[in-house]
């Protein structure tokens, strides 16, 4: 750990960047929003190993599509019905042959694979982060 730094401020290569600060009203501005992994497939044409999520965010929402490259610690067979954190409002994004209609958020971890960020107890789908 580099002395006198925060852990937030270095970066994955243990380089030290400069966080930049957000206001309250921008970070109220993004969707953060609680779904359920209703199906996973495999990926094969994305460019780095992937799977296809279909979420389910609620009445209010519905179900989104998301490109995940999560296979490192995840196996298609064990997502279904898992609870998940996604972006909602961001835009959608072309992501090879797929059309990715959410983001949904991770972790990565002290390998560098990407852990999923997951509430601790079952919530309503759709419920919003505060």
């Amino acid at each position: 750990m580099t002395v006198g730094v925060a852990p937030a401020e270095i970066d994955t290569e243990g380089g030290i960047h400069a966080m930049k600060t957000i206001s309250w009203d921008e970070f109220a501005q993004v969707e953060l929003r609680v779904g359920r992994i209703v199906s996973a497939e495999e990926f094969p044409q994305a460019r780095k190993p992937a799977f296809i999520l279909h979420v389910d965010f609620g009445d209010e929402i519905g179900v989104r599509k998301s490109s995940a490259q999560i296979t490192e610690r995840y196996r298609c067979e064990d997502l279904e019905g898992r609870m998940v954190v996604g972006v909602v409002n961001f835009p959608p994004k072309q992501v090879g042959p797929i059309r990715s209609e959410c983001l949904i958020t991770g972790f990565q971890d002290e390998d560098g694979a990407v852990v999923l960020c997951v509430p601790d107890r079952d919530v309503p789908l759709g419920a919003k982060l505060h």
